[in-house]
């Protein structure tokens, strides 16, 4: 059973689907249209219930995989029979180094019929008789001795088995749950990698979170918005790096209903994560898909652009990992010919996650020279998402942004019947800096989203805001630390609720 994160949900047979019987009852929602959290006592009971049932479900998954390992152990070394050898090299790492081969009968001479209908046993070391012609007098009495002991501590040092991970059922924990269940998810399909995804993600916003909700909330619960509180609420969304471009769009949208109505803070803060969440999803609804995923069986080309140190190689080798972990065929094209050690570190990241890299050997090489061996390469093997990696540059270089142009070209000239797309990878913690150099990249590399990345308590959450409202382009993943797993697909509402839920 294997947990797709591109679809979010687990891909599993027949035989594994949960009876509806068995599944636990919970507040009725719509697939992917998220609900108003409840303040009812009844509804508080009914998200416990919720987290409960999938924490418990988490458990039996952990144990049902610890159950497996073990059964298949066993199963290995309950058929695994004794091996016979008369290799000289292995006798003589084993001590025995006086066992003379194994002869063949002579041509015509007559071979003696062993009767097979019975298991033939070797005899055990101590009942053959040993050669001592080679051996040191000194080594004689005591090799058989040797020999058992060694065979003893074979047994002992057996490798332990991994302990199973911890998991607490805490408030990060409850509120990951109302989150998931808020989305329509049943506990049966929650896995524990996603608690612990939006743990790293609640956690990454937590800065943001608690510089802007409570002072949010106070300037609310003065009343209808006056001068002085407009500019206090644009104080905080630029502090929070939302940039002057949406932070009028939403001081303009929130104005506009408080016109209308007066809203105590909490409905006020409910209404303004429905006006970031429209804000992140709109370019969804006007120029770019809803779905981001690798189509199965097809080939698949992901090429990820990005000025130096934005964490390009990095979010490559991450994707990879997600790729492989989510049951797809993965490859990855080192078009980072340039930088020293480039190609090295895709390769580490490549051997981390079992994935095959794609490289030239020599240095300064042609990185669209790379990138049409890889095509070919993930052609031949039936590959379904081919992930290149290419070299940083500054949006003012022409002859490199000429070159990014030169590798989308061959891309779409030798991989006619592949799904293509172009991600620019931007690094959260420089802000509104970072956002200059796209609108050469969107012209060069024909970018369908955005990787926003090193999220991770340092940078300021808002700039995902700005990155939609600026570029025009959906945020396609988010990465919220420095581990292999720090990177998913982004989701809106997951985002917006990590941002301002206390």
């Amino acid at each position: 059973m294997v947990f797709n994160w591109f679809r979010r949900k687990f891909d599993k047979s027949e035989s594994e689907q949960v009876p509806d019987s068995e599944q636990v009852e919970i507040p009725a929602v719509v697939e992917d249209e998220p609900i108003e959290p409840e303040t009812s006592e009844a509804g508080a009971t009914d998200y416990l219930a919720w987290a409960k049932a999938a924490y418990q479900n988490i458990q039996q998954q952990q144990e049902s995989s610890s159950v497996a390992v073990v059964e298949a152990d066993e199963t290995s070394s309950d058929t695994s029979a004794p091996v016979e050898t008369t290799d000289p090299e292995l006798l003589e790492t084993a001590g025995i180094n006086d066992v003379e081969p194994e002869t063949t009968a002579p041509e015509g001479e007559i071979e003696v019929a062993v009767d097979n209908s019975a298991p033939v046993k070797k005899e055990a070391p101590e009942a053959t008789p040993v050669v001592t012609e080679n051996i040191p007098i000194w080594a004689r009495d005591d090799r058989q001795q040797r020999l058992e002991q060694l065979k003893a501590t074979a047994i002992e040092t057996l490798e332990p088995e991994a302990p199973t991970p911890e998991i607490a059922l805490d408030d990060d924990f409850l509120w990951s749950a109302k989150v998931l269940a808020d989305q329509g998810r049943t506990p049966e399909q929650v896995s524990l990698d996603e608690i612990n995804w939006l743990k790293k993600l609640r956690q990454g916003l937590d800065k943001t979170r608690r510089g802007f909700v409570n002072q949010f909330k106070a300037l609310i619960g003065q009343g209808p918005l006056n001068a002085d509180a407009v500019e206090s609420i644009e104080t905080l969304l630029l502090q929070a790096d939302v940039g002057v471009e949406a932070t009028d769009y939403v001081i303009e949208t929130l104005q506009a209903k408080l016109r209308q109505e007066s809203l105590p803070p909490e409905e006020a803060v409910a209404y303004l994560k429905q006006i970031l969440r429209d804000l992140l999803d709109k370019p969804l609804q006007e120029n770019y898909t809803q779905e981001f995923l690798p189509i199965q069986n097809q080939l698949n080309i992901w090429l990820l652009v990005g000025v130096n140190g934005v964490g390009k190689t990095t979010t490559i080798g991450k994707l990879a990992h997600m790729t492989q972990a989510s049951g797809y065929k993965c490859l990855i094209a080192a078009g980072d010919t340039f930088r020293a050690a480039a190609v090295q570190q895709v390769q580490v990241w490549g051997q981390r996650s079992g994935i095959e890299v794609i490289a030239n050997p020599g240095q300064n090489t042609d990185p669209a020279a790379v990138v049409y061996d890889a095509i070919s390469a993930a052609q031949a093997r039936g590959t379904e998402l081919l992930l290149v990696d290419t070299a940083g540059r500054l949006q003012n270089k022409k002859n490199l942004m000429d070159e990014l142009s030169k590798i989308r070209r061959i891309i779409d000239k030798q991989a006619t019947n592949a799904q293509i797309e172009s991600l620019l990878v931007l690094d959260a913690t420089l802000g509104q800096n970072g956002l200059r150099q796209a609108q050469v990249f969107a012209e060069a590399a024909k970018l369908s989203g955005v990787v926003l990345t090193k999220l991770d308590g340092t940078a300021k959450g808002g700039v995902a805001l700005a990155v939609v409202q600026q570029l025009g382009l959906p945020i396609r993943f988010i990465g919220a630390g420095e581990g292999i797993e720090d990177l998913r697909p982004f989701s809106s509402y997951e985002f917006v609720e990590a941002l301002l839920s206390g």
